[in-house]
This record gives structure tokens, C-alpha cells and sequence, in this order.
């Protein structure tokens, strides 16, 4: 595998491949083609994602540029698909572009004149595009059929042939399917030429395996991740946690984070050595630490009995890795609380969970300022009813007879609860917006409207509308919903009181974006860290390093340590 591919996993804290990336990958380097039996969610992106980088350069000419088409059923899973291959291809500067139908055919069409290494595409606008001759596939040397079984139940088969006879005859062509139906075998004996076989059958639970779980999801827009997982431990109030997230970098900054919020956590992954996982698995057991924030592979082998819940941070690529997770709380015939954090388009993957532990899995609403504070009047409560009845008292009885002078009970008794409440956190007044789950038959119906259509020229609304100063009487910047993200830093934090709404409003209104468009804010001492569009994020650098924060003139630039 090429050195700055490995390179670029490395950087982004991927330690072991999946059963289907180990199956996978071997054979398409080789050159195979490949039938492969995988369900969504084992991981199979990158088991054709990273091969098919190999076939990349990115140095010849637009028309001859594009040198592999990945076919997927519905546009959420060719964004998805798209950012993926943007993340693992980056040392190479590959550009994977997403085509599907509803958006702009002549944004679509003055891309695909930039050119792209690697078309995802949708198999109604894909079709539309080769009759239009605005994508030219004479140079692709790789096509992928991802859930290959979805694309036929929505009607594409006769595009699926349209397009494969469209495509050179020399090309290596992987399919990919949740079942080995006889249609799926037709198409594979039709295009396939001596393929691999690969069968990841999908993990079995022992009955009554997760009985004492209770399984929960909340639909959560990637920007508000971390705001929404700090309110969900705040309601929760779990003795002891193991937060899961899919990389070790993901891993140190979130530990960081949550120590930040006032949380004790501590960072688990195969970046640390055999003392320092010691220390940390001491602390973790003693309950010197809450939380554990782990990668899947620094977490195999661990014997801990007391864990009260288990949280996906990231959704895991297999139903396996999900089973695994979940089998960490529960144990020793204690009941356990499992909750993942999803994004709207992941909604599939937790059939998938269901279906792997037999179990439902229950879908609740993030908490919402008012029930963090009924929360947290809750528990003031509950530790007050507890420190009278622990009794020795004596020593505070002079103090409130003292004031009992000159204030009512009631109201000294309620001064020393909101001082001891202490604070509340910036976070809390952040309003997350409500994440609305995908419907597969509404998708299955606009693609096939898609596909009857052809899906010509209607444009779709913006993900993002414009707002803010800038924004009076002009349209702000589009942005495709599942855009990459790109972080920047900015050399101002805590030191000069700068809050979360202090960087979006100042991005939001120079730059006339949404701020829903935002990600992930990160404040420390000095500096601060944002994630915003990756195809924004020049002339997000460039307008506010001309603009001023809290009326000073900050530093902006690329986050070097993601470059």
C-alpha cells in the first residue's frame, strides 16, 4: 500500500482492519475482482476505498482524471462514501466528488471540468451525465457497486447496465451486497471476470448476552457531538464509563475536552505504553477516573466488572465492534445503559445493531437546557437529603443562625444550594438542532422520481442558508450537506474570554454561512480550534485574519497539526 496512504490512517489513529478489509484489500490490490457478501456497517468503504486510491493520479488532465467510478443507491451514502475517500487520500491530494440527483447539474458539470479522481455517483444522475457526455470515463480503471442489492430494489438494474457498458472492458469491477441473491450472481457472472469470493457472515450473540443492557441512540448532527455528549453525561451521572471513538486522535482530543467540562477522564489507545496504560487502567479501576475515552483495540482484553455504561462517541464501522462495546457494561448480573451518538445518515447502522443483539435499540432526544437543570436540581436535592441524614451538623447550625437573623430559612437554605450548584457551562446554553432520522421509503422514492426524470437541471435548496450582516440582499456560500471538514486555528482562547459564540457568529456573519455549516469548536488558554467547510476554509482563514475578535486582530490559519 502506497507509503502516504499508510501514512495518512496512521495520522488519522486506525489500528486494525475489519474482517471485510482484511478480505478485501489484498485481492483488489492485486488487481481481482471481487464478489463480497458484506452487510453496511463491517467497514467495507475502505476495504475498496483505499485500494482503489492506487490507481490515482492526479497529475493528468481533467478529461483523463477520473480513474475509478463507485456506484452507491442513495445520495447520503455517496456523500458519506466521498468524505471518506477525501480523508484517506489526502497525502496524495486525491479529489473524490459526489454526484447524485436534486442538486445543481451545473454546479455538478463545472466540477467535473476541474476534475476528479473518483466519481460517487447515484445510478440515475450517474446515467444522466454519461448521456450528456459531462463525465468521461475512458480512464477509469476501477468500478465499485456498493450495496449493490439496494440499487436493484430501487429499479436500477437496466442503469447499472447502461453505465458498466459505458466503462472500459479492462476494468477491475468490485461488488459489494448484504446478500448473494440469484440477480446479485446474474450481474456478477455478467461483469465479474474470475472474481474473489468473500463471505463476512454477519456476528452472532449468545441469547441473553445483552439482556441487562439497555441500548439507546441519539441523532445527533456531527457539529454538535461533543456539546450533546456533555449533557447526556450530565443527565446520566454514570459511575464509571468507557467512551469509544473510531481513532486515538479522536480519542486524545475528546479525554482533552472532557477534562476541560470538569469530567475526570482518561485517554486509552496504541499510542501509549505498557506503564502508562497501567496508570491509566489503576486509575480507571480505583475510580480515580470516570471515563475512559478508548479506542476498540486498547480496549480488547479489558476485565473490568464495574463499567455502568458504555457510549459510542463513533458509530463503529461492523455490528461486531458494536456487540463488543456494548458487552463491556452489564456484566456480573449489574444492569447496564449503552448510547450511541449518531449522525442522521447513520440511522441504518442501527437496524443493523438490532438485528446483531436481538434488542431494540431506543431512540431519545438530546437533553435540552431545561432538563439539565431539572437534572441537576435533582441530584442537589438527592446529595442534600443525604447530608441530613448523615447528621453532624453542629458546625453549620451557627452560621445559618446566624443569617437566620436577618434572612427567612427558605431563602438561606437556597443560596447555599445555587452556591454549591456552582456554575453553569458555557456548553449548556448551545442550541443543538433536532436531527431528523432518514426514511428509507421516502429515499427509495425521490431516487426512483430520480431516475424516471432523469434528475435534469432542478436545483435543490442549499444546505445552508446564508445569514448575518453580510448576508442582506446576496446569497452566502453553498455548502453540500456531509461536507469535509477542515480545522483551523485560532490564536485566541479562554486567556481573552473567548466563547463558542464569539468564533461562529464572527465566521457566520463575515462569511454570510449558516452556522449549522460549523463544526466542532475546541477553546484551550490560548488558542482555539474549528472545524469548518473544507472547501471554505482559504477564505474563511483569509477574511477573519483581515476582520477582528473581541475587537483584536487574531492570527487564523490551517491547523498544522492535521496537515
Amino acid at each position: 500500500m502506497d507509503e502516504r496512504v499508510l501514512a495518512q490512517l496512521a495520522a488519522l489513529g486506525y489500528e486494525e482492519p475489519t474482517p471485510i478489509q482484511s478480505a478485501a484489500i489484498p485481492p483488489l490490490l492485486a488487481g481481482r475482482d471481487v464478489l463480497a457478501q458484506a452487510a453496511t456497517g463491517t467497514g467495507k468503504t475502505a476495504a475498496f476505498a483505499l485500494p482503489l486510491l492506487h490507481r490515482i493520479d492526479p497529475s493528468l488532465p481533467p478529461r483523463d482524471r477520473t480513474a475509478a467510478l463507485v456506484l452507491v443507491p442513495t445520495r447520503e451514502l455517496a456523500m458519506q462514501v466521498a468524505e471518506a475517500i477525501h480523508r484517506y487520500g489526502k497525502g496524495l491530494g486525491a479529489v473524490a466528488m459526489p454526484i447524485y440527483g436534486g442538486a445543481s447539474m451545473e454546479g455538478q458539470i463545472r466540477s467535473l471540468k476541474r476534475g476528479a479522481d473518483v466519481i460517487i455517483a447515484t445510478p440515475g444522475r450517474a446515467l444522466d451525465h454519461i448521456r450528456r457526455k459531462t463525465v468521461h470515463l475512458g480512464s477509469v480503471k476501477t468500478v465499485i457497486l456498493d450495496e449493490a442489492d439496494e440499487m436493484l430494489d430501487m429499479g436500477f438494474a437496466e442503469d447499472l447496465e447502461a453505465i458498466l457498458a459505458a466503462t472500459p472492458k479492462d476494468k477491475q469491477v468490485a461488488l459489494f451486497s448484504a446478500t448473494l441473491a440469484p440477480r446479485i450472481r446474474a450481474i456478477a457472472e455478467s461483469h465479474l471476470r474470475d472474481p474473489e469470493v468473500i463471505r463476512i457472515d454477519a456476528v452472532k450473540v449468545a441469547p441473553g448476552a445483552t439482556a441487562k443492557v439497555r441500548q439507546v441512540a441519539y441523532l445527533v448532527p456531527r457539529a454538535h457531538k461533543m456539546v450533546a455528549l456533555g449533557r447526556i453525561l450530565d443527565v446520566e451521572q454514570p459511575k464509571s464509563a468507557i467512551v469509544f471513538c473510531r481513532t486515538r486522535t479522536e480519542v486524545d482530543e475528546l479525554t482533552e475536552t472532557l477534562n476541560g467540562r470538569g469530567f475526570h477522564a482518561d485517554a486509552l489507545h496504541g499510542g501509549l505504553s505498557q506503564e502508562q496504560r497501567d496508570r491509566v487502567m489503576k486509575r480507571f479501576r480505583a475510580h480515580t477516573s470516570e471515563l475512559l475515552i478508548a479506542t476498540d483495540v486498547a480496549a480488547r482484553g479489558l476485565d473490568v466488572q464495574h463499567v455502568s455504561h458504555v457510549v459510542n462517541y463513533d458509530v463503529p464501522n461492523a455490528a461486531e465492534a458494536y456487540v463488543h462495546r456494548i458487552g463491556r457494561t452489564g456484566r456480573a448480573g449489574r444492569t447496564g445503559v449503552a448510547i450511541t451518538l449518531a449522525e442522521p445518515r447513520e440511522h441504518r447502522m442501527l437496524k443493523n445493531f438490532e438485528r446483531a443483539t436481538g434488542a431494540a435499540i431506543e431512540t431519545l432526544a438530546v437533553p435540552t437546557v431545561a432538563d439539565l437543570k431539572s437534572r441537576r436540581l435533582e441530584l442537589a436535592q438527592a446529595a442534600l437529603r443525604e447530608v441530613i441524614l448523615g447528621g453532624e451538623l453542629d458546625p453549620w447550625r451557627s452560621i445559618v443562625a446566624s443569617l437566620a437573623e436577618e434572612f427567612e430559612l427558605m431563602d438561606i437554605a437556597a443560596a447555599a444550594l445555587k452556591q454549591a450548584g456552582g456554575e453553569e457551562k458555557e456548553e449548556d446554553e448551545i442550541a443543538i438542532p433536532a436531527a431528523r432520522e432518514k426514511h428509507p421509503a421516502r429515499e427509495r422514492e425521490a431516487l426512483r422520481a430520480e431516475r424516471k426524470s432523469g434528475a435534469t437541471s432542478t436545483s435543490a435548496k442549499p444546505a445552508f442558508a446564508a445569514t448575518g450582516p453580510k448576508a442582506a440582499g446576496a446569497k452566502g456560500p453553498r455548502v453540500a450537506a456531509g461536507h469535509a471538514f477542515a480545522k483551523l486555528y485560532v490564536g485566541a482562547g479562554r486567556k481573552l474570554k473567548i466563547r463558542p459564540g464569539d468564533l461562529v457568529g464572527a465566521i457566520a456573519n463575515e462569511m454570510g454561512l449558516d452556522a449549522s455549516a460549523i463544526g466542532a469548536i475546541q477553546i484551550w488558554d490560548r488558542h482555539s480550534i474549528v472545524e469548518v467547510p473544507e472547501t471554505l476554509a482559504d477564505d474563511i482563514v483569509a477574511t477573519l485574519s483581515a476582520t477582528t475578535i473581541k475587537g483584536k486582530k487574531i492570527q487564523v490559519r490551517r491547523d498544522r497539526s492535521n496537515m
